[in-house]
């Protein structure tokens, strides 16, 4: 247990201050890792990360008439972040067992602790600050030595926020594990003792989540964007793959994006999908074979077509480098005219996480309020957004002003070509949040495409 900042080992005698070190500006953390058979311990001593206190003038306070000044601790870029270092003890002899910090140094963060079924070693996650290095260290339990199980480094970012994701397989020393070393996210079989990775998956496509593994049958069975390479690269589908990377296949093939749910045995999926343009289909499917059984429902829109409502257009150009598909869909009014030429409003959210277009069927009900004053609305996913390439999603790095926009004037401009009604002397661009401040960026760095920006 950790006590006035230092670590305690209670045994049935009177308790034992393993560490005198600890101090409140360098104190040992209370996330205590005691390995299987009891003997060895892993903790943190972590020196805080700085303050850095910033100034907000509370214009309208309520029991005052003059304003307040306040403030506010916010770190900045550059500022000192908390530094953990791993210390690593002998409960048994209790000493403490000499871990190099070096490996560890300048952290975002340093987590999932795992310890070997066997108490060897235990395991850490290490995110360096700046994001260009995610690795797998390994601590031996006797010596404190450390050793690099699997690591990614890359010149721009490793997406650890949406892209981390790893399975330990104790029984057989073996440890899956995601990356985007090819060029496009996908999951690796790594041999913890020996740190040979090989495939599980590959392809151009990416896995955007492991719904199962199943280490007796030795397979995986996960959510696949763009494994169709005739649909929209963005349906989500489910397949599964055995762990040797043999046996690849899509368990779902409608021209949709997917949702579904297992059967108690797993022998079958009840599946649901749809597009922005096409209402929900549900689905019996075998497990083994993806084959389908039977149509269960098609929901039925007649009654929402009666009303005037006119399905959102899908329209795919070609972005920036002349080869990249772009996708993005059109709304447009209930009255719509053809013999019209409509200004165009562009709804944008260009934060680099994920993306951003819907791909189900849905009402977009804010949007086309906007489209029934008279205007048609489109929204883009330009480069820079998730989940296709690496290479796609690399345009942001350091230049979240790019936004996309070069691929989005490009798409505009090839919707307006076949669909003169777009009257691209008129286009304006909303967004919120990140979406704001990509409206700002429309006008500042393209003012020349943009007439009018409203940013939130």
């Amino acid at each position: 247990f950790v006590r006035n900042d230092n670590v305690w080992l209670r045994t049935n005698d009177e308790p034992v201050a393993l560490t005198t070190d600890g101090s409140p500006d360098d104190s040992y953390r209370r996330d205590l890792h005691i390995s299987p058979n009891g003997r060895y311990l892993l903790c943190f001593q972590q020196t805080p990360a700085e303050r850095h206190e910033i100034s907000l003038i509370e214009s309208s306070p309520t029991d005052q008439v003059q304003p307040k000044l306040l403030s506010l601790n916010y770190r900045k870029p550059g500022d000192r972040l908390a530094r953990p270092r791993p210390r690593m003890f002998d409960l048994k002899l209790q000493q403490i067992i000499e871990v190099a910090e070096e490996p560890f140094a300048d952290p975002w963060s340093i987590d999932r602790v795992h310890w070997a079924a066997d108490s060897s070693e235990v395991h850490l996650l290490y995110n360096r600050r700046g994001h260009q290095q995610l690795s797998v260290y390994a601590i031996h339990a006797k010596t404190g030595a450390v050793r690099t199980v699997v690591e990614e480094r890359h010149e721009s970012f490793v997406d650890y926020s949406q892209k981390t994701w790893m399975q330990w397989l104790d029984e057989t020393n073996e440890l899956l594990w995601a990356s985007e070393r090819s060029g496009y996210n996908h999951i690796y079989l790594v041999d913890v003792l020996t740190g040979a990775a090989r495939p599980v998956t590959k392809g151009e496509w990416v896995v955007r989540r492991v719904d199962r593994v199943d280490p007796q049958e030795r397979e995986i069975w996960f959510t696949a964007y763009g494994i169709h390479s005739d649909q929209d690269p963005y349906h989500a589908h489910l397949a599964r793959i055995n762990l040797d990377g043999q046996g690849l296949r899509a368990l779902t093939a409608s021209d949709g994006t997917h949702e579904w749910d297992f059967s108690p045995d797993r022998k079958h999926i009840v599946t649901t999908w749809s597009r922005v343009d096409h209402p929900r289909v549900t689905e019996l499917r075998r497990c083994s074979d993806g084959e389908l059984v039977c149509e269960l429902g098609r929901d039925d829109a007649s009654r929402l077509l009666e009303t005037g409502f006119r399905m959102p257009q899908r329209f795919v150009a070609t972005g920036r480098d002349g080869k990249t598909d772009i996708h993005g869909i059109i709304l447009r009014p209930s009255n719509f005219d053809p013999a019209r030429r409509y200004p165009v409003i562009e709804s944008i959210y260009a934060g680099p996480h994920g993306f951003h277009v819907p791909k189900s069927f849905r009402t977009n009900t804010r949007r086309r309020q906007l489209a029934e004053l008279g205007f048609l609305v489109v929204q883009i996913d330009g480069m820079g957004t998730n989940w296709r390439s690496k290479e796609f999603h690399d345009v942001c790095w350091r230049n979240l002003k790019d936004g996309g926009f070069p691929d989005r004037i490009e798409w505009l401009r090839a919707a307006a070509a076949q669909h003169p009604e777009l009257d691209l002397s008129r286009v304006g661009i909303y967004g919120g949040s990140a979406g704001g401040q990509n409206a700002l960026a429309a006008l500042l760095h393209h003012g020349d495409f943009y007439k009018v920006a409203a940013a939130d």
